[in-house]
């Protein structure tokens, strides 16, 4: 990835366009199934506008409760998009909303004073659920149930990638009817920088203007583009981790862990004193992070199975007295500090 950036053939993106970023783009846009893709430094970036382009000051807009645009971005999407949020609880299972509770929140125009909804925002996966699916059958549902009243539809496929090698579809089969979808290249695809927002190509002509208003303008960002194009040669790879988290949960369990089953590579650890736990972890050497009162595991492409044995090791059983010694490193191979907890990128 590093030579393929050292290499990258680089123009002006922000003058007359960058042939590095305009392969990547075009190569994200054909994978989700859209006219048109942006590169967009991240995440935050390229879901706020995305919302942007959808809502107006005072414009309403749905969202699962937990999702991103919700708890993770700095309340972008009130402060600049100017829509309100609405969270809908997860009526259809983890991370999922049902067709009849969009339906519902949507509601009627009513009087010039009324609040309007103008956009259900979908997340696949779902992250604070645990890196939860949603299936291609019950985003169809959905969709539709938003489309019957009137709304346009975002998706925040920052962990598309995962859903996609864990359900064996094309990423196009999960984005079926949105307006918009963004994407990550750094969730578990080892990019060190970089999204991308992708819909029609009137959008992506508003969205690149957006851009520069944020602050998005970038001159060579070919070179970043280029470290794109080689994570998304890394999508199938994303089947390790799946399993390396299926392992971790399972031992985790083994020693009396309450740990989720994860769909993908997150696992959710419940515990009865969070700050101990992640004290606990912290000096085991394993950099964990809090999740919604929970601990936040997540593999990833600088693990191997020998990490996750190692983790285990460490960790050992939940109901160990006192706490491990620490090894002196964490399984990242930096100096384990007193309290080296802090969120995992992927």
């Amino acid at each position: 990835m590093r030579a393929a950036m050292a290499a990258a053939e680089v123009g002006d993106d922000v003058l007359d366009g960058d042939p590095t970023t305009r392969e990547l783009e075009e190569r994200v846009a054909d994978l989700v199934g859209a006219p048109a893709a942006l590169w967009t430094p991240s995440g935050t970036m390229a879901n706020l506008i995305a919302l942007m382009s959808h809502v107006g000051r005072g414009d309403a807009f749905l969202a699962p409760a937990g999702s991103h645009v919700l708890d993770d971005e700095l309340g972008t999407a009130a402060w600049l998009a100017g829509g309100m949020p609405r969270p809908l609880e997860h009526d259809a299972g983890p991370g999922r909303v049902s067709p009849a509770a969009v339906r519902r929140a949507a509601g009627d125009p009513g009087p010039y004073f009324a609040l309007r909804t103008k956009l259900l925002c979908l997340e696949n996966t779902h992250n604070h659920a645990g890196g939860v699916i949603t299936p291609p059958e019950q985003h169809a549902a959905v969709v539709a149930a938003a489309r019957g009243a009137k709304l346009a539809v975002h998706l925040d496929g920052a962990r598309l990638w995962h859903a996609a090698v864990a359900l064996g579809v094309p990423p196009a089969a999960l984005t079926v009817g949105v307006d918009t979808v963004s994407v990550c290249l750094s969730k578990g695809l080892g990019a060190p920088a970089g999204s991308l927002v992708a819909g029609s190509v009137e959008f992506v002509e508003q969205a690149r203007r957006l851009r520069k208003m944020l602050g998005g303008g970038m001159r060579q960002s070919g070179v970043l583009a280029a470290a794109g194009l080689v994570a998304l040669d890394n999508i199938d790879r994303l089947a390790e981790d799946h399993e390396r988290a299926r392992t971790l949960a399972a031992g985790l369990r083994e020693r009396g862990w309450q740990a989720s089953v994860p769909e993908t590579n997150t696992v959710l650890v419940s515990v009865a004193d969070l700050r101990g736990t992640l004290q606990r972890f912290a000096e085991a050497g394993v950099l964990v992070a809090p999740m919604g009162g929970k601990v936040r595991l997540v593999t990833h492409a600088d693990l191997t199975d020998g990490d996750v044995k190692e983790a285990l090791n460490r960790i050992g059983a939940v109901d160990r007295g006192g706490r491990p010694p620490s090894p002196g490193r964490s399984l990242l191979g930096r100096p384990v500090r007193a309290t080296p907890v802090r969120p995992a990128g992927n």
